[in-house]
């Protein structure tokens, strides 16, 4: 079977998974490998909680490593992270793996687009757990703020509603808080970046998007390694 970034959609909503699957469409490249999109079947309809990033770390490991045989790279597909290092872990042997979470990538990605970033929640809840993550990797001075739209996942799916709210939250990030990137906190959003961007008129990070780039530049290295051994 041809080598795949399997990208996982922790959550049991299909609908975001179908977002997360068109977003891939302009890093589906000729000769490059494949991204297929996948659902946790067992997860909760969004992860909103603690208790709900908890609850889909060993089924994130079970099924990462039913895919190791033909994975090229593994992307977690929600902005908690969840299970990211015990994934990690679970794919180290034979030969590693490279397993990438979407947050760790997104801030990353951002950090080489503005000073200060600013990031979109869907729910209040959502922040305080974000805010440990990102105290982690050490970001505090390039963090303008996070503000949530008080969607939780399930309600993302009317475009006009949520798309409002991005904007105004957008604005206050950017008008209020002085960030000059976005990113997008939460792998449902997807579908509204490219209409966020054009109307704040800074960078918008999309997340699921910001991992996959860098698992192609990882699995492509690797092959060009493994062509010359």
């Amino acid at each position: 079977m041809t080598p795949t970034i399997y990208v996982i959609n922790p959550n049991s909503t299909g609908a975001v998974t179908a977002g997360i699957d068109a977003a891939m469409a302009p890093l589906r490249l000729a000769g490059g490998p494949a991204i297929a999109c996948l659902t946790l079947e067992s997860g909760p309809p969004g992860i909103q909680t603690q208790f709900d990033v908890e609850s889909v770390t060993l089924p994130l490991v079970q099924l990462a490593r039913s895919l190791q045989p033909t994975a090229a790279a593994l992307v977690i597909a929600c902005f908690s992270d969840p299970g990211l290092f015990v994934v990690r872990e679970a794919l180290s042997k034979p030969v590693a793996i490279p397993v990438l979470g979407i947050s760790e990538c997104g801030l990353l990605t951002a950090l080489t687009l503005g000073q200060r970033f600013g990031v979109i929640a869907i729910l209040d809840t959502s922040i305080p757990r974000h805010l440990r993550s990102y105290g982690a990797m050490g970001l505090g001075d390039r963090f303008a703020g996070e503000l949530a739209i008080g969607l939780n996942v399930t309600e993302l799916g009317n475009y006009e509603a949520t798309l409002a709210r991005l904007v105004a939250t957008g604005r206050r990030l950017r008008d209020e808080k002085g960030a000059d990137v976005i990113v997008m906190g939460c792998a449902g959003m997807a579908a509204y970046q490219p209409a966020l961007q054009d109307t704040l008129g800074i960078p918008v990070v999309e997340p699921s998007q910001a991992a996959v780039a860098m698992a192609i530049g990882r699995v492509l290295l690797n092959w060009h390694k493994a062509s010359h051994v």
